[in-house]
């Protein structure tokens, strides 16, 4: 057992303390006239990469498919992905951007190169989604493009031309272009990668390497009329200080708005990934304690940030997260085809909550990845499609979208396994711009039921006006084509509120959100 308490405006905690009796219980105080920072929308960010079946036979399908689509991409997915309001799209990678020319996706379809995807699967691509595709969808679907620039195999000609090809209003061989190809007006793009893990498949970079050449890459990517970049560095890999700290010092502040920081949640580790279903409770366990370590490194990077832009200014971009595991049998491998179970849906919980936390540094996240791949929000079998249960997360914590985070204290008993522990409960609380309170609380433990007493301080809120509940048989529960709402959002009625009072008795492997009014 241990204790941690931070009151400070701003900040979320998980808290452990013995308790006596045998009865899984639990305290906290949610101070509702405290909140300071912001919880930025963009940490909802969504990521698209030409990989496996995440764009291709994903949500792409073209125009003349048999199922229903807009411009050639999928409706089912489009009203899904509205539904949860996802803010920000980043694309085209991953590693895909840093060997992608923008070149070869535009101008008619028919006589686009094709190319090989060397990175994954090594299968040819036709560019049938290129540049017009993306940025229509992003407007089809109300969010800010996110495009990874190629900074590995292209030149810093082809990286100051694809700017200008997509924002410059004016005469030019770019805007020209852009005019044959059909889009009279330039698109709106704020967010701009300069490059991506160049440390890696991006380019096998020194820090120093890198920053250099971010130096170059970015002055030559222009803020074109009102259009005004958002230029995001590529940052560490992980547990990689050194790199942050490289990139802090050697690349002058006013020339980048943030720093990428990548991490991967396994059950086990890099080379044996573990099993998305049919795991144990002990990797179980060993996930949800993996993708807890997440706030150590946010930490750690920001102490690094901290010492060389203490006013924050810089934002730190989680542009990957979430779990990878092992591919399912009988698929391609280098397609990353993973099922999503509970277990997933509780990784994000936390995850989101962490990052939640820590909104006055982090202000984008993008999970891994959108369609398909890794930890999917959807996945599609022809014209079958389902929503997973990481979906109904990001459905249920839509709340939190640029609200005001609510200092919170919490005191829980441990789950506990292999002689290590973890605080049960994970929370997060914000009050949204018309004044409801949402409380957003996490059981990570697969048995036991937990009681929670919550005192609501700083508000006149009346009663639970809304509450909602993700749960399953056990954390191996999953959404599958034949049964596509084993794991669902559900409405909740464990909880009461009475005279600032709030009692919640959350289930075990269960999610809930509540909102006061």
């Amino acid at each position: 057992m241990n204790t941690q308490r931070n009151l400070l405006a701003g900040l979320l905690l998980f808290v452990a303390i013995p308790f006596i009796s045998a009865q899984e219980k639990a305290q906290m105080v949610v101070n509702a006239d405290l909140g300071i920072e912001t919880i930025n929308r963009h940490i909802y960010g969504q990521f698209s990469e030409h990989l496996g079946r995440c764009i291709y036979d994903g949500l792409w399908v073209g125009e003349d498919s048999k199922i229903p689509n807009t411009n050639g991409v999928r409706n089912d997915i489009i009203a899904a992905l509205k539904h949860i309001n996802i803010p920000n799209l980043r694309w085209p990678g991953g590693c895909f951007a840093d060997e992608y020319h923008w070149r070869d996706g535009i101008g008619p379809r028919d006589q686009r190169p094709k190319m090989v995807n060397t990175h994954w699967g090594g299968v040819t691509e036709d560019n049938s989604f290129g540049t017009h595709e993306f940025l229509n969808l992003c407007e089809e679907l109300g969010t800010e493009p996110y495009i990874c620039g190629n900074m590995g195999s292209g030149s810093v000609e082809e990286m100051s031309k694809w700017v200008e090809y997509i924002t410059f209003d004016g005469e030019s061989p770019m805007a020209k272009l852009r005019k044959q190809n059909g889009r009279e007006k330039p698109w709106k793009v704020q967010f701009w990668g300069v490059g991506n893990e160049n440390w890696g498949c991006g380019g096998n970079m020194s820090p120093e390497g890198y920053a250099e050449n971010y130096r170059r890459y970015a002055t030559y990517c222009r803020n074109y009329g009102t259009n005004h970049l958002f230029k995001i560095a590529g940052g560490p890999n992980v547990d990689d200080y050194n790199w942050t700290s490289t990139l802090m010092k050697n690349i002058p502040g006013h020339m980048m708005n943030g720093i990428s920081l990548h991490y991967y949640t396994f059950a086990d580790s890099w080379t044996n990934k573990g099993n998305a279903t049919g795991f144990d409770d002990n990797e179980y366990f060993r996930t949800i304690e993996n993708a807890a370590h997440i706030e150590e490194l946010i930490e750690r990077h920001t102490a690094i940030m901290d010492q060389y832009d203490p006013e924050k200014r810089l934002g730190l971009i989680i542009d990957e997260w979430g779990a990878w595991y092992n591919v399912e049998p009988g698929t391609n491998p280098g397609f990353l085809y993973q099922q999503n179970t509970l277990r997933d849906a509780l990784l994000a919980g936390v995850s989101l909550n962490i990052f939640h936390k820590h909104c006055d540094r982090v202000k984008m996240a993008n999970i891994a990845q959108m369609v398909n791949v890794l930890q999917a929000m959807i996945l599609t079998e022809g014209e079958k499609m389902i929503l997973t249960p990481t979906y109904h997360v990001f459905d249920m914590y839509k709340v939190h979208q640029d609200a005001t985070l609510l200092p919170i204290e919490v005191k829980c008993s441990n789950y506990e396994r292999l002689g290590r522990s973890l605080p049960a409960v994970s929370a997060s609380a914000s009050k949204d711009k018309n004044g409801a309170i949402h409380i957003s609380l996490v059981n990570i433990d697969p048995a036991n039921d937990i009681e929670i007493s919550c005192a609501v301080r700083g508000t006149n809120a009346a009663n639970v006006s809304n509450a909602q509940i993700i749960t399953g048989e056990n954390v191996r529960a999953c959404n599958t084509f034949d049964k596509p709402e084993n794991v669902r959002l559900a409405n909740f009625k464990g909880a009461k509120y009475k005279n600032g009072e709030l009692t919640v008795k959350i289930p075990a492997k269960s999610l809930v959100t509540i909102e006061l009014k």
